[in-house]
């Protein structure tokens, strides 16, 4: 047998101007960039772009806010993290930054094969079809397609209670855990049907929250209870009572920093709740589990379940409690804020994103909802859709195979501290108030959400927070799927915090101008866009027009000048054009417009331009809802 071929050296006849150096220098050789310099190039362009107002660092005007106190910039280098990233430590020791399980991403696959893939995190289905036979065979789809585990939704025009045990028929506790939704009574039924069994699968929950039930309803309940539930509950290890739901405070409008300050100090009130009443500090903490809103801000929810952790874990320090138990057990739901009910198959990206951060984040429970969520119960093809997107990120995507990904990114760190800081100054205030019962009830809670909602709302409004197929590019064909009606689990009160959803005052404006068109099915309101000049010069404006009015549910055709007017069969006019086209002819155009019987003439462009005879302007960064109210009013479009 022949040896194989040797190599020929690497500069064999090789001229030496052209061998390789044994050390490659690359970027090496260049004169290392300030940040100065990226400063004045930063400036340079905005200058370009029309901004002559810049602050000192010209950065400054490109940051974001993502929550209460807390903006990103565009650039973060070492010198912004600092030693941060040797601060967090590692997965599984305090202060649990990079996740509380040490074995995250080395778990073996479910049944202890041995095998190299992870287990990944907890893949969560959540069940709320009154309908018994429904709902078990939704579960069966579910546990023989890739959920782990179920989250049930008890009570009244939800799962009756007592069909729990009907439900549960068919399902393996000891392989899947549980955990119900729906008070005392959802808490109550599932121990009576477990009661006796030491195989339960670790993981599952009571699902007791009276302090989000106060949240939610304005009336205060009682937390004595919990410890009694809390012992019978710890006969079966790994059953925990109390779930601390954050998303209560998100769904009203709260940022991150608001959910992890109020979550904290739901939690520090359920400590003291169960220590009162005998458990120890660390029995206490293992009853606890927290569920956080996951959201398409995909590095916002990152750091705040970075964040969370941390925080949980300095509550538990000052409370006492081990290290072995002081890591925060994380369930992360994909926010119903975001959660769209125009073209809500948008909806499964959304989700994708929101999914991917929660993985990321090192959440150990995570909830993609279906699609359609807002607008009612899902549907089979739905609910495949929701589980199959964690599958297809842990499976195909490989997610789970690194520990912390985002763990030493200046960036992260950077927002994650940012976050923990702002959040434990929330949670303090809280505490100084008397606690989160006390804070809830003396309205200091609402005001702060209802702070924080509004700012966003002004985002949403003025379209800087882009919603995809309802502010931005709707599609008013659509034809929405029908869906049977869920039930209020959680029910609002006129003390309690309100639930709101990203887009429903634009959804509120496409119902109108939906309702406001012939039952025949003719022309919906429209808004006649007069353009100006030759294609090429109004397409700009005329598509920026036509997608803000179209996001009010308005239709609108086009032509050239006032000509089209009256074929369009509206007295609502847009003009479209450059500024050099409005200094020559808007005002006669909208003269004109008014002559071929237009009551009201908007201008795509700013009111700076002054253009005689213009009731109104579009022009990016306008308040949105503001103009199309105004355009529904002149319209005759009433709610």
């Amino acid at each position: 047998m022949s040896s194989p071929a040797q190599p020929a050296p690497a500069d064999a006849d090789v001229p030496a101007e052209h061998a390789v150096p044994e050390d490659l220098v690359l970027a090496g050789e260049f004169p290392a960039a300030t940040r100065e310099q990226w400063r004045d190039l930063v400036a340079g362009v905005l200058r370009k772009a029309g901004r002559e107002d810049l602050p000192e660092h010209a950065e400054d005007a490109l940051r974001r806010t993502v929550a209460t106190g807390v903006a990103v910039a565009p650039l973060y280098t070492a010198d912004d993290a600092g030693d941060l990233p040797a601060a967090v430590g590692v997965p599984g020791i305090p202060p649990f930054v990079r996740g509380a399980r040490p074995g995250a991403a080395g778990e073996t696959a479910a049944g202890g094969a041995d095998t190299d893939v992870p287990a990944g995190w907890d893949v969560r289905q959540r069940h709320a079809d009154p309908d018994v036979a429904v709902t078990r065979e939704a579960i069966a789809a579910d546990l023989e397609n890739g959920v782990s585990s179920l989250w049930l939704v008890l009570g009244e025009g939800a799962v009756p209670v007592g069909s729990l045990g009907e439900v549960l028929a068919d399902v393996y506790l000891d392989l899947a855990p549980v955990t119900v939704q729906g008070g005392v009574p959802a808490a109550e039924a599932f121990l009576a049907l477990v009661e006796g069994r030491n195989d339960l699968a670790p993981g599952g929950s009571l699902g007791l929250d009276p302090i989000g039930v106060q949240a939610a309803t304005g009336e205060e309940q009682d937390l004595s209870g919990l410890a009694d539930l809390a012992r019978r509950a710890a006969a079966h290890p790994g059953l925990r009572t109390v779930v601390v739901d954050g998303t209560v405070f998100a769904g009203a409008g709260g940022g991150a920093v608001e959910e992890l300050g109020c979550s904290l100090a739901a939690g520090a009130a359920y400590l003291r709740a169960l220590t009162d009443a005998g458990l120890t500090v660390d029995e206490a903490f293992g009853q606890l589990e927290f569920r956080y809103a996951a959201t398409a801000d995909q590095f916002t929810t990152i750091a705040a379940l970075r964040a969370a952790r941390r925080l949980w874990d300095r509550v538990g320090e000052l409370s006492g409690a081990s290290p072995d138990v002081r890591g925060q057990r994380q369930h992360a739901v994909t926010s119903s804020v975001m959660t769209t009910r125009r073209d809500p198959w948008v909806n499964m990206l959304r989700t994708t994103v929101a999914c991917f951060a929660a993985g990321v984040g090192g959440a150990d429970v995570v909830t993609v909802q279906p699609f359609d969520a807002a607008l009612g119960l899902p549907d089979s093809f739905s609910r495949r859709i929701a589980r199959n997107t964690q599958s297809l990120l842990v499976e195909e995507g490989s997610l789970a195979r690194v520990l912390d990904p985002a763990g030493g990114s200046w960036y992260v760190e950077s927002l994650t501290e940012e976050l923990a800081q702002a959040a434990w100054a929330w949670f303090t205030e809280i505490e100084r108030a008397g606690g989160i019962v006390r804070a809830l009830a003396d309205g200091l809670v609402r005001e702060r959400v209802t702070a924080a909602w509004e700012q966003r709302r002004k985002r949403l409004a003025t379209r800087s927070d882009a919603l995809t197929g309802v502010s931005e590019f709707p599609n008013l064909t659509e034809k929405l799927p029908q869906r049977s009606p869920a039930a209020d689990v959680l029910p609002t009160g006129p003390g309690g915090l309100p639930r709101v959803r990203a887009a429903q005052e634009f959804e509120e404006l496409r119902d109108r101008a939906d309702a406001a068109g012939h039952p025949d099915g003719g022309p919906r309101p429209r808004v006649y866009l007069a353009t100006i000049g030759p294609e090429a010069r109004h397409t700009a404006r005329a598509s920026f027009a036509a997608n803000l009015f179209q996001a009010g549910g308005l239709e609108t055709p086009a032509g050239d000048g006032a000509s089209g007017l009256a074929d369009a069969g509206t007295a609502v006019a847009c003009i479209c054009g450059t500024d050099k086209d409005y200094a020559q002819s808007a005002a006669a155009l909208a003269a004109e417009l008014r002559a071929a019987g237009a009551t009201s003439v908007w201008l795509a462009g700013k009111p700076s331009l002054d253009v005689e005879g213009i009731d109104g302007y579009v022009y990016a960064g306008c308040d949105a809802l503001e103009v199309l109210r105004a355009a529904h009013e002149q319209l005759g479009v009433t709610a």
